[in-house]
């Protein structure tokens, strides 16, 4: 993961390169070889049916299309962005691509390797039926640069029911603090089974971990100082939240760090684990596992945040140099479909992000995640790169695996603030 995170710095540098030297007008939207390569990081069994829905409803409409699917394994894009950054550097890069919203694209739209897609959003009246604060984070300059399939909440504690049951632990419901959480997970490992299930051997889920427990620190107030460069991070409020993790992490999957999210998901679906935060990526493998509702697993909010949604917003972009530019912009075109967006979703485990989509049909999680995604505070998240720009996130993961090693709170400040730039220091 760190190897990505670099890859994303530099794709700042060559995509400045690449813009400098000019190249086919991103106006020309005709280029078409009959061909269209999509290239996204969902290879896991929930990820790659979601991703099917897409390609089937493109080639669908387009049957004389020829719709390659080039997915890259590893979680949140890890290897991904290493091969789109050399792509990018060789001037090659796929028609089309998975990234996230807010810093993530708008950086590839400053640099001028994604093509605006006013065209799209104009057939699809998105500006109106779209989440407002998802809109957004698309925009650059006013344009919009990609579209989104879903929205995940990052928020969300997902728990084993019958496990929970053998310990003696209430499942949660309603409001669940991180004190009863704490005792929860003392409770688990008392009783002889593995508290909290993670997949460290995909680094993102630690760092969303944090994520989560900072979230629930700090609230929507703290969450917009951070965004605003003005959260102090030698402060009590990050020292509480770093405890807490620490507190969190003695209770971890002793073969964490050999497990990937989905694999670690899996565990938890079959009971080798009582509790996981991961966004809710994690709903869609769970019934992808064969795990049921209700019976088998529950979901709560993550303790502390249950008035945000913390989302984590997955969006297609069409390359400027696109040798399929029409493809590529058709096949941005299907996806806000209301009925491409339901079927994505049920397999996903996200919401859709429009408001014309009937979303009744969707299971009791799914209709409980729409609810708080159009009725609470929507917040971004630094994990996935929408929050901040990629220098801060590469020093936000860095730093809190500094933690993980040290559990040194003025270590973790150190190596956050060493990472951002002299004219960007950290408040102090």
């Amino acid at each position: 993961m760190r190897a990505a995170r670099r890859a994303v710095a530099a794709v700042v540098v060559l995509t400045l390169a690449v813009s400098a030297c000019g190249g086919p007008d991103p106006s020309d939207a005709t280029k078409d070889t009959g061909d269209l390569e999509v290239v996204s990081w969902w290879t896991s069994g929930s990820e790659a049916v979601a991703l099917d829905t897409l390609l089937a409803g493109f080639r669908q409409a387009h049957p004389g299309v020829e719709a390659v699917n080039a997915a890259v394994a590893g979680g949140a894009g890890s290897e991904a962005i290493v091969e789109l950054a050399d792509r990018l550097r060789r001037r090659d890069p796929p028609d089309v691509w998975q990234t996230f919203a807010g810093e993530s694209v708008q950086g590839y739209a400053e640099r001028g390797v994604v093509r605006e897609v006013s065209s799209v959003f104009s057939t699809g009246d998105l500006d109106a039926r779209m989440h407002p604060t998802i809109l957004r984070s698309l925009r650059h300059d006013g344009k919009p640069y990609g579209v989104p399939t879903g929205s995940h909440r990052g928020n969300v504690l997902w728990f084993n029911a019958p496990l929970l049951a053998r310990a003696g632990v209430t499942a949660p419901s309603g409001v669940y603090s991180p004190a009863q959480f704490l005792a929860d997970l003392r409770k688990v490992e008392e009783s002889g089974a593995t508290p909290l299930c993670l997949g460290a051997g995909d680094p993102f889920t630690t760092v969303e971990l944090f994520e989560n427990v900072l979230l629930g620190t700090i609230g929507a107030a703290g969450w917009h100082d951070m965004v605003d460069d003005r959260l102090d991070w030698r402060g009590d409020a990050v020292h509480t939240a770093l405890r807490s993790f620490g507190d969190l992490l003695a209770y971890a999957d002793p073969q964490a760090d050999g497990m990937t999210w989905d694999a670690a998901t899996k565990k938890l679906a079959g009971g080798g684990c009582a509790f996981e935060s991961m966004n809710d990526s994690a709903y869609g493998e769970l019934l992808a596992d064969g795990a049921r509702e209700g019976a088998d697993f529950g979901a709560v909010p993550f303790p502390g945040t249950r008035d945000n949604y913390l989302a984590v917003i997955d969006v297609f972009v069409a390359a400027t140099e696109a040798d399929n530019a029409k493809n590529a912009l058709a096949f941005l075109d299907g996806i806000s479909d209301p009925a491409t967006q339901l079927a994505f979703s049920r397999a996903k485990g996200s919401v859709p992000v429009v408001r014309d989509v009937d979303v009744a049909a969707l299971p009791p999680y799914q209709r409980e995640a729409s609810r708080s995604l159009w009725n609470s505070p929507v917040l971004l998240s630094v994990t996935h790169g929408e929050a901040m720009d990629p220098q801060f996130q590469e020093g936000f993961y860095d730093a809190v695996s500094t933690y993980v090693r040290t559990r040194d709170p003025d270590a973790f400040a150190d190596t956050l603030e060493d990472a951002v730039s002299r004219d960007r220091r950290l408040p102090r």
